[in-house]
């Protein structure tokens, strides 16, 4: 993400940004617990994305100085569950000259296989880096590339950078991907104030030619970024084999978020199935952003990790976080072929793994009025991971009420996770003192067979809700007050049926 669309975002956090810098307050109540966070400082695109040798790397834009954006380079973390992270060095720290200042933004990360660039060593694959450099003083961003022969912990930068230029301030974020059948590598990179995506080929990573161009279509209200083009097999059909282009600009409400379409790719041109104006969303909250899949993962397999951005409250000694790890899927609907979403099935086999006091089970609970569901030793900490199968029935509204503060008898403050039948909506709202707080987030959705099937994920500071499935997605950040760890599930105005529940505590 440009500086320019952060500064926008982020004005108005300006004096909480100073105010917490000055104040240096700890905040440990709102650390993810199982969502990933550098150990400080600042943090958002995820970057160079890449599974090896049964390791997950992930690189990602970090001020290794300060709390807040500036000093952009590459910082990086390893994990082998997409759960647990091993922290390391910075990977490709700012270049800094006495005439030229250059900023590592976002890009992607791919495995030379067959040594096509000429960068390997011995024998060995090297790993290539392929990302926009913001050099501010000339008001520029063309695209670079560094390789690394020790396993992605250091890269060298290519001598003859830029790889491709166009001598435009906004021209970024390239993702690259190798074209087996074509034998060449594809770079989908964003002109974002033109709305538009370029797609450019190379046979060794340092020759770039143009190919053609995809834009105005889908929504142009915010700029676009951090594009990616995913090839997918609809319904796991290796015969119906679509592409998936996922574009950061805005959700439904014109706030931050990202869209998509789903067409075909013939090597040269994106086509899209759907007309020009037609809108997709990948995520229906506020904070999802900048998301790319990962390269060089098995089985064809498709996961991605977003950003989560950071709005009012900041958070000390960090700022930022991931979201869950998310495979992608194109299924039929009767609408068309969609995007679904679902926590990655890698995270399951830690789930599966907890001891049995850390998790919980409930079938066929009639719900009126609310179920406790956290207790004084279990669920009481914000880090928590609910699947749930509800039948509204005549219930005006039902869900789950979490992050509860309470005054005595009294409910001081929650946020509420509420389907409303009369309105096909699923709601996340917070409220203090009995009156909601700020605007709240919605994502239209129906029960299937009368039922619905929520996946809604806690951690601490982040709130990520799986509607059906995945065939909706909604994403927020809550900042509770300490103490404030309550949960239960509800009906109001009426009957429903937990017909389902199991949920992992996640706290330690």
């Amino acid at each position: 993400m440009k500086r320019s669309m952060l500064s926008v975002l982020l004005a108005g956090l300006w004096p909480l940004l100073v105010q917490a810098q000055q104040e240096a307050v700890p905040t440990p109540q709102w650390r993810p617990v199982y969502h990933f966070t550098p150990p400080k400082n600042w943090t958002n695109d995820p970057n160079g994305l890449i599974y090896l040798d049964g390791v997950y790397h992930l690189y990602y834009q970090h001020n290794p100085y300060e709390n807040k954006w500036g000093h952009m380079s590459w910082g990086h973390a390893t994990s082998k569950d997409l759960l647990h992270w091993k922290h390391l060095p910075v990977a490709i720290p700012e270049i800094v000259t006495k005439d030229t200042t250059t900023w590592i933004f976002s890009g992607s990360a791919v495995l030379d296989q067959h040594n096509t660039s000429g960068f390997g060593k011995n024998g060995k694959a090297p790993l290539v880096a392929i990302y926009t450099a913001d050099q501010p003083k000339q008001k520029k961003e063309s695209q670079f590339i560094a390789y690394s022969n020790d396993g992605g912990l250091t890269y060298t930068n290519y001598p003859g950078n830029p790889v491709v230029d166009l001598n435009k301030k906004d021209f970024r974020d390239p993702s690259v991907i190798w074209l087996e059948d074509q034998q060449q590598w594809l770079m989908t990179v964003a002109l974002p104030a033109a709305h538009k995506i370029q797609f450019y080929s190379s046979a060794d990573l340092k020759e770039w030619k143009l190919l053609s161009e995809f834009g105005d279509q889908g929504d142009t209200r915010k700029i676009w970024e951090c594009p990616s083009l995913t090839p997918i097999f609809v319904d796991g059909d290796t015969t119906r084999k679509k592409w998936l282009l996922m574009i950061s600009s805005g959700n439904p409400d014109a706030a931050t978020g990202m869209q998509y379409f789903v067409g075909d790719f013939d090597g040269k041109t994106f086509t899209n199935d759907h007309p020009p104006g037609h809108k997709m969303f990948v995520d229906y909250g506020r904070t999802f952003y900048a998301a790319i899949p990962y390269n060089n993962l098995p089985g064809n397999r498709q996961t991605m990790l977003g950003w989560l951005m950071p709005f009012e409250t900041p958070t000390w000694p960090w700022r930022g976080q991931m979201s869950i790890a998310r495979d992608l899927l194109l299924k039929s609907t009767p609408e068309g072929v969609r995007l679904f979403q679902q926590p990655s099935e890698v995270l399951y086999a830690v789930l599966e793994k907890l001891p049995a006091a850390r998790k919980m089970q409930k079938e066929n609970v009639t719900l009126r009025g609310e179920l406790p569901l956290g207790g004084a030793k279990q669920f009481h900490n914000n880090a928590w991971w609910i699947e749930a199968e509800l039948t509204p029935g005549t219930a005006e509204t039902t869900g789950f009420k979490i992050a509860r503060q309470m005054s005595g008898n009294k409910v001081v403050a929650e946020t509420v996770v509420g389907y409303h039948s009369q309105r096909g909506e699923l709601v996340i709202a917070q409220v203090k003192d009995g009156k909601g707080t700020g605007e709240p987030e919605r994502v239209p959705v129906k029960p299937v067979n009368g039922k619905l099937k929520l996946q809604v994920l806690l951690d601490k500071s982040s709130l990520e809700v799986f509607v059906n499935g995945g065939e909706k997605v909604i994403t927020t950040l809550i900042f509770p007050e300490k103490g404030a760890t309550g949960l239960a599930a509800f009906a109001e105005n009426g009957e429903a049926k937990l017909d389902r529940l199991k949920a992992w505590d996640l706290g330690k």
